[in-house]
């Protein structure tokens, strides 16, 4: 997927077109601390998947091997590459209600890896996307101090933000990939496989 200087700025020109919600000034008062990101790029699920009509969009999962295994995976993303992994002696956190995760130490390579295959220019727009916003927003960090500049984080995730009330109170019902209706599966296509499990 190498990326003309051309279809790039043509790319980022539909991404701008796309943005209901561009999240500038005083739009960033409403993103919480924990999904802001040093490029402040931001696209919705919905937007997102609009975006990534485009081929020269990126789509990246960020979420670990245990949740797109099991809770699916957006059937566009190009590729998964876990920003935090299980370890194989994880221990439970009784106050998070769940096992811990470790930060995943060969992301940055995998990445750079990933992009070298690909010829990726450093202004190529990218989507991360992970369960609800905030490993997603990490990601997009360390992709900029890569010094990739078109970073999109998708704030609601694959899964989305927890209702605070109702019935739903408590589960990722609010927003997100899967609960807007968007394109997903539970299969994972050969070319969406981290590489690293590949070699």
């Amino acid at each position: 997927m190498a990326c003309s200087t051309a279809a790039v700025s043509a790319t980022l020109g539909l991404i701008a077109g796309f943005l209901a919600y561009p999240v500038l000034a005083d739009d960033t008062q409403n993103i919480p601390d924990t999904k802001r990101t040093k490029a402040a790029l931001y696209l919705t699920a919905s937007e997102a998947f609009e975006v990534l009509k485009n081929d020269d969009v990126l789509l990246i999962d960020v979420r670990s091997r245990p949740e797109v295994s099991f809770v699916g995976i957006p059937e566009r993303v190009n590729v998964h590459i876990p920003l935090m992994v299980m370890p194989e002696t994880a221990h439970y956190d009784p106050e998070k209600r769940s096992y811990d995760l470790e930060p995943n130490p060969s992301f940055e390579f995998d990445f750079l890896d990933y992009a070298e295959t690909l010829d990726l220019p450093d202004d190529a727009p990218i989507v991360i996307i992970c369960r609800s916003g905030s490993r997603s927003a990490k990601a997009a960090n360390i992709i900029y101090e890569l010094g990739y500049t078109q970073v999109y984080s998708v704030i609601d995730g694959f899964e989305g933000d927890k209702a605070k009330d109702g019935i739903e109170r408590g589960h990722r019902a609010v927003n997100g990939w899967k609960n807007a209706g968007l394109d997903w599966s539970y299969s994972i296509a050969p070319e969406q496989v981290y590489p690293s499990d590949l070699k």
